[in-house]
Formats: C-alpha cells, sequence, structure tokens
C-alpha cells in the first residue's frame, strides 16, 4: 500500500485562526485546500454555496491556501487575500477571486488589492504582508501533511472526501447516508497498512475456535459438502473447500502474477542491481528451510512435505514490518516486499514440478492452446479484459482437468494481461476537459438530460486509456484478494483440534517443518543476502543493518497461508495435514515475534546526512 493512501485525515483540526464560515459548533465541518488560480476550485465553489444553502447552520465552511506550484500568482494571490483585516475582508476578496474570469490575472490581483486597501508599496514589504506569508506556508505544510495532492482537496469532519464534487454527492457525504458511511468504514480499514493480515489472523482464530467447539463436526461437513455446477447433462462438481483452494485462490495466484510482472517490469525488480539483493535473500530463504526439513524427516510419507516450510506469507509480514512504523526504514519494506515477491514465484514453481497430480495430454494440450492465445491476443494489442478473462476461465478448467494445479491457470493469465506504454497525460485532461466544457453548456437544453453517448463513450475511453489493463486488474482485483479470498482460504483450511493425539507421533514433522521456517528461514535469507554482496553481485542500501536484515529474515519465516496451501498438497492424510498445520502455526507465531523483536532493538545505521540543497530537492518532488 502507498503511503498516500494512507494519509486521509486532516493533519491541523479546525481552530480560531482558521477561514470559518458558519456556526463554529456546527456538526457537520467541511474544509478547502485550495487555489485561486485553480479553475476546479472556481468550480466547485458554487457547489459549496448550494450545500450552505441546503445544511444551513449545520454546516461549518473552512477555507486554507494551498496555492498552485509552478504559478506565480497563485501565491501572490493567497498572499493578498490573507493580509485582509477582518473575517467580512477576507470573505469579500476570497469570493471576488473565485468568481472572476476562468484565469487568474494581474487585474485580479489589483482589483483584490484597492479592496483590501493594499497600496502596490505595501503588498510585499509590511508587517502584515510578511504574516500572510507565514500563514500561507503553514497552509501549504498542513496540506503536505494532510495528504493533499491537488486543489480542490476536501475533508468532511477531518476526513478526506474523495467522491465526486457536485451538490448531491456532497450532501450524502456530509449526512452520512448509510451507503457512504459503509464506503467510509471500508476505506478507513483498507488504509490501515496492518488490515489484510489482521483480518487473515482473525479469519484463522475464528476456524481454530469453531472446530474446538461442539459446532466442530459440522463445521467440517460444511466444508466436505460437494457443490456442482452444471448445464444441462453436462457438470462440474467439487467440496466447498476446493472451490475454495482451487478456484477462488486462483484469484490470489492471478494478483501475484500480476505484481511479479509488475515488478520485474517497473518496479523494484526491474534492473539487475536492484533484484539481486532480495532474489539471492528469497532463494537462501526458500533452500535452508528445505534441506532443514530434509535432515529432519526421514524418507516415507512426510518426505513430500519439504516445500511447505519454504514459503513466506507476504500480508502478515508486511503488515507486522509496517506496524513497527519509522523503526524500518522504506528501503527494508522494499526489500522485504521484493523478496516475498520472488518467493512467491519460488513456490508457484514448486506447486507445478511437485505438487501437480497425474497429466492428461489432452487437457494438457487445450491449456497449452489457449495459453498461445493469450499470447496471440497481448501480441495484437488487445486491451480489454473481458476477452482475457473468458479464456483464462476456459484456461483454468482445462489445467484443472490436466492434473497441474488449476491455480497456475491465474499466474499464466496474469502474464499475458498487457501493458501499455504511459499515456500522455496532458493531451488526456485536455479532451477530458473540453468535452465537460462542452456538455456543461449545453446542460441546459431543453429535452436534454445528462452527457451525450458520444461523450460518455469517448470518456470512457479516456479513462481506460490512463491505466494500462495489468495495472487496471491489480487494482481491481487485489483488494478481493486481500479482503476476500484469502480470509476465506484461511477460514476454510486453518481449522485443527488442539490435541495431543494429534501431535503425537508426529514430532519429527512439526519439528522438521517448524524448524526450517523459525531458524532455516533467516539463517538462509541472512547467509544468500551476506554472500551476493561480499561477491560483490548484490549492494545493500545503507539505510538498514544487517541486524536488521535479520528482522526480516524473521518475518520472512511466517509461512501460513503458502504453506497451508502446499501443506494441502503434500499430505493427503489428515492426521499429517493436520499435525502441519500445528506447526506451521506455532513456526509463524514464533517467527513473527523474534522478527519484531530483532526489528524493535536493532540499532540503526549512520547515514551521512544529505546536503539541504538536495534534501528540498527530494522533497520538492
Amino acid at each position: 500500500m502507498s503511503q498516500d493512501s494512507a494519509v486521509n485525515r486532516l493533519d491541523r483540526p479546525v481552530g480560531h485562526a482558521d477561514h470559518l464560515l458558519g456556526d463554529p459548533s456546527a456538526p457537520i465541518t467541511l474544509v478547502e485546500y485550495g487555489s485561486y488560480a485553480c479553475p476546479h476550485c472556481r468550480a466547485a465553489n458554487e457547489q459549496i454555496a448550494q450545500v450552505r444553502g441546503k445544511l444551513g447552520e449545520r454546516l461549518r465552511y473552512v477555507f486554507r491556501q494551498r496555492p498552485l506550484t509552478h504559478n506565480e500568482l497563485a501565491r501572490r494571490a493567497a498572499d493578498l487575500v490573507e493580509q485582509a483585516r477582518t473575517p467580512e475582508e477576507f470573505w469579500r476578496a476570497h469570493i471576488l477571486l473565485m468568481s472572476r474570469s476562468d484565469v487568474l490575472t494581474e487585474d485580479d490581483l489589483d482589483s483584490v488589492a484597492r479592496e483590501l486597501g493594499v497600496s502596490g508599496e505595501d503588498a510585499g514589504a509590511s508587517e502584515a504582508a510578511e504574516r500572510a506569508r507565514r500563514r500561507v506556508d503553514l497552509d501549504i505544510a498542513s496540506a503536505a501533511a494532510s495528504g493533499v495532492r491537488f486543489t480542490p482537496t476536501f475533508f468532511i469532519n477531518d476526513r478526506r472526501y474523495d467522491g465526486p464534487w457536485d451538490e448531491n454527492s456532497f450532501l450524502d457525504a456530509m449526512l452520512g447516508t448509510l451507503g457512504h458511511r459503509v464506503r467510509a468504514a471500508a476505506l478507513d480499514f483498507a488504509s490501515w497498512a496492518p488490515s489484510s493480515g489482521a483480518l487473515l489472523l482473525l479469519a484463522a482464530v475464528l476456524a481454530i475456535l469453531i472446530t474446538n467447539s461442539p459446532l466442530g463436526g459440522a463445521f467440517a461437513l460444511l466444508w466436505d459438502t460437494p457443490f456442482a455446477l452444471g448445464f444441462g447433462d453436462t457438470g462440474f462438481a467439487m467440496t466447498l473447500r476446493s472451490w475454495v483452494n482451487d478456484a477462488l485462490l486462483a484469484v490470489f495466484f492471478l494478483v501475484v502474477g500480476l505484481e511479479i510482472k509488475r515488478e520485474f517490469t517497473v518496479g523494484h525488480l526491474a534492473s539487475r542491481r536492484a533484484a539481486a539483493l532480495p532474489i539471492a535473500a528469497a532463494l537462501g530463504g526458500m533452500a535452508a528451510p528445505a534441506l532443514i526439513y530434509v535432515l529432519i524427516v526421514p524418507a516415507g510419507p512426510w518426505a513430500q512435505g519439504w516445500g511447505v516450510p519454504i514459503a513466506t506469507d507476504t500480508a502478515f509480514a508486511v503488515a507486522l514490518i509496517a506496524m513497527l512504523g519509522a523503526r524500518v526504514p522504506i528501503e527494508l519494506r522494499i526489500f522485504l516486499t521484493a523478496a516475498a515477491i520472488v518467493d512467491d514465484i519460488g513456490a508457484i514453481v514448486v506447486v507445478a514440478v511437485f505438487y501437480s497430480g497425474d497429466l492428461h495430454a489432452g487437457s494438457l494440450a487445450a491449456a497449452a492452446v489457449l495459453t498461445g492465445l493469450l499470447a496471440l491476443m497481448n501480441r495484437w494489442h488487445v486491451y480489454r479484459v473481458l476477452p482475457y478473462a473468458l479464456v483464462g476461465l476456459a484456461l483454468w478448467t482445462c489445467v484443472h482437468h490436466g492434473g497441474l494445479h488449476s491455480t497456475l491457470a491465474g499466474v499464466l493469465l496474469a502474464l499475458f494481461i498487457p501493458t501499455r506504454p504511459p499515456p500522455n497525460l496532458h493531451a488526456l485532461t485536455l479532451q477530458a476537459d473540453s468535452i465537460m466544457r462542452d456538455e456543461a453548456r449545453r446542460g441546459g437544453e431543453v429535452l436534454r438530460h445528462g452527457p451525450s453517448s458520444t461523450a460518455m463513450a469517448t470518456l470512457d475511453a479516456i479513462h481506460d486509456r490512463l491505466q494500462s489493463p495489468a495495472d487496471r486488474l491489480l487494482r481491481h482485483v487485489e483488494p478481493w484478494s486481500s479482503y476476500v479470498v484469502l480470509p476465506l482460504f484461511a477460514f476454510a483450511n486453518a481449522g485443527v483440534v488442539l490435541a495431543s493425539d494429534v501431535i503425537g507421533g508426529h514430532e519429527p514433522l512439526m519439528l522438521a517443518i517448524i524448524a526450517g521456517l523459525v531458524i532455516g528461514k533467516p539463517l538462509g535469507l541472512l547467509l544468500a543476502s551476506w554472500i551476493a554482496v561480499r561477491s560483490a553481485l548484490a549492494l545493500k542500501p545503507a539505510a538498514y543493518s544487517w541486524q536488521q536484515v535479520a528482522g526480516a529474515g524473521g518475518l520472512a519465516g511466517i509461512g501460513f497461508t503458502m504453506s497451508l496451501f502446499i501443506a494441502d498438497q503434500a499430505f493427503p492424510v489428515p492426521a499429517d495435514f493436520a499435525a502441519a498445520k500445528i506447526a506451521v502455526f506455532v513456526a509463524s507465531i514464533v517467527s513473527a515475534l523474534l522478527g519484531v523483536a530483532v526489528l524493535w532493538h536493532a540499532a540503526r545505521p549512520r547515514v551521512a546526512a544529505a546536503p539541504v540543497a538536495d534534501t528540498l530537492d527530494a522533497t520538492a518532488l
């Protein structure tokens, strides 16, 4: 999750120093960060007036300065208006600037200066001008701390409002309609960095509690209930657990594939230098646990379980590292995330090669043909997602019947969902603005309701061009994967009876899994990273220490989702699978505690301070 999406609260509470309209004790507060040179602020100003008319004394409106950058008149206008001596003078000058021509001009500033009684000599050199500049600077700093990236940006009762600016949408948000409250609560939860990991943990704990309650038997029977899809004499039946593990989990693998594709094209693994360290760390973090497992478990029915301790649960690891906040440098978060993505690649390969069933040539041949069709669609620049989704469903069916694990269809589909060159945002913005202006001019015509179908089609095309199909699909599907698919997978698979007879006779198996995750993961990750750096194959950023790398290795020992998934494939005997689940839970908890403890007490490396000019340039970017 990006930092921008996490900042959605007002940085500075509304106080007496703010420019305020309405009853100071009103239950609804609307704060706007705006600029007098912004045409969108001028357009939204009329909507604010209509909303104030509807809500009356229930609303207080606050305006804060956030002048457009790269626009000298915007900053001069803000500095000038802030020289008003009374609230009445300020609002007269504010309305004057917001209601004049579409483009801010020198004449506008001259008119406001005359309104305020500010002479040309006093406009920039007086004590009042200096106070005004300081006040504008404070508003700009508050805007940055509140996550404001463009104007106008609105906050309703201290929470950023990202919806439409029309009157009805404003009223829905301010009056707290049920739909808006549900959406706001969902966005608040999703913006909390550990949210996906917390939901995953809650689902697992709930499954364990139900399994060990009087409802345990019915709960197990529920997941073993057959569920069929059919048409005429043709049908397709699996148990509910198989639908989750084989069908819904394909969505998770689709997201993993899209993330892998992004990282290797434009992300942190795009260059050899940047990718070398996390790749080496991930390979070491997979090899060491597998080796430890093989050394502990003798040859026999458990030998296939060596893949269980090689996996890292990205959701839990990233959630914990995010909760540590400033104690963990952003570079270490990037390192762990990239290593987890490489780890996912390894887990996918392991599942495909070592945990597939009996192969059926006809179905696999059909899957190969469909994969070739996906490649041709990509080559032919088919940018609509629907054709890929239809072919992907057929591919999933063929892979499932072919004997390979059906979730691999999600990865294959992700590899061929196309990217495209970055859009020309300036040209698209001008085109959209031209269309909207024309539609606004014609909006009052007789027997005309809403935008024309031609305009809507063009706006849809502009919207489609803003993101590549791969990025758009990842943006829409990833929340479903994180907040629905993975918790449901944990709910269906984490249930295990906590009894001594489950452990009895499975001690070597459980020891191998726990040792692989708790010891093998951090040891392999740290050792492989050190070798890569010492051999000059990779470069470790100075922002984090080797002790912090060890702490990240501890968090990588949280197996959970992928470990349970591989355990389900490796141990067909229910008792073996139950013991493996307990081992995964224990190892994940111990790894989480060890990783957090190491990172909490890790010493930060001393990094030379950057020159002031460089720091300012970086901030400006």
